[in-house]
């Protein structure tokens, strides 16, 4: 599933190619993309012109002159720009034509990918986004100090709860609990301010280099062509040895999550 930092890349990417053109038409192939009524979904963004695509957390907001909707990638989605002669493929469910005979189509293997229509003035104080917690970025340690401090979850199992913090999915909780050489499995609220100090710290320092990177390439990852060069820099999650004392990286379920780590290097705090 993309995360944050590849999320942020789709937004980079598709800035590039789509800021100021008009949306001349819609076309919705498979309905239950669309949260709500595609008919109306269809009408309200038809002549709209994109003016800016905001991210928050793993979602997309496309804003437009007079209406703005929220897209969720969920386990699939990506967006391409094709020339409107390219044939329409299998798994290409909406498709916005724009000007200079060009498409943003959005394409879903698994077709769990969902668009809303959504208030362009008002979109993060309205569900789902009023539902999320702040970005590392933005929260403090004091702040993440109390939501962890009487948490029972696996510390990866907080990492991946969007109501305490947003934007991180599997792949970088691995990663984080790595840098922070503790077992994924140790309970949240064992970790002291200082430590959840560092754990901001970190989260922040490894979101920064993958979106430097472009995030991680995953094999449903796509920003327009261009791929995430992170998975070089990956220590743990679907590696075979750990890079600091060599030995076997293992992989458990922690809360149904595949999750990668080090018995070595990475201790649990009970």
């Amino acid at each position: 599933m993309p995360e944050l930092p590849e999320v942020e890349t789709v937004r980079r990417t598709l800035k590039n190619f789509i800021i100021n053109r008009p949306l001349l038409d819609i076309d919705i192939y498979y309905d239950r993309i669309i949260q709500g009524d595609p008919v109306t979904f269809q009408k309200a963004l038809q002549g709209e012109t994109i003016i800016d695509i905001d991210r928050v957390g793993k979602y997309l907001i496309f804003l437009c002159q007079h209406h703005a909707f929220i897209s969720h990638l969920r386990m699939e989605g990506k967006f391409h720009i094709v020339s409107s002669d390219e044939p329409i493929s299998k798994h290409t469910h909406v498709v916005f034509h724009m000007d200079h005979h060009e498409d943003l189509r959005y394409l879903d293997t698994r077709k769990f990918g969902r668009m809303e229509l959504i208030d362009p003035l008002h979109y993060k104080e309205l569900p789902p986004l009023n539902k999320l917690g702040p970005e590392p970025f933005e929260i403090t340690t004091e702040a993440l100090y109390q939501r962890l401090h009487h948490c029972s979850l696996p510390l990866k199992t907080a990492l991946l709860d969007q109501s305490i913090m947003c934007g991180i999915g599997n792949i970088y909780a691995n990663e984080i609990c790595f840098y922070m050489r503790i077992d994924p499995r140790t309970r949240a609220s064992r970790l002291s301010q200082k430590r959840v100090d560092e754990l901001r710290r970190v989260s922040i320092d490894v979101l920064n280099r993958a979106i430097e990177q472009g995030g991680t390439t995953i094999h449903s990852f796509d920003a327009n062509g261009i791929h995430g060069l992170f998975q070089v820099e990956l220590n743990v999650h679907g590696q075979k040895e750990c890079p600091i004392c060599h030995q076997p990286i293992k992989k458990v379920m922690v809360q149904n999550r595949g999750t990668y780590f080090c018995p070595h290097c990475q201790k649990k705090r009970y």
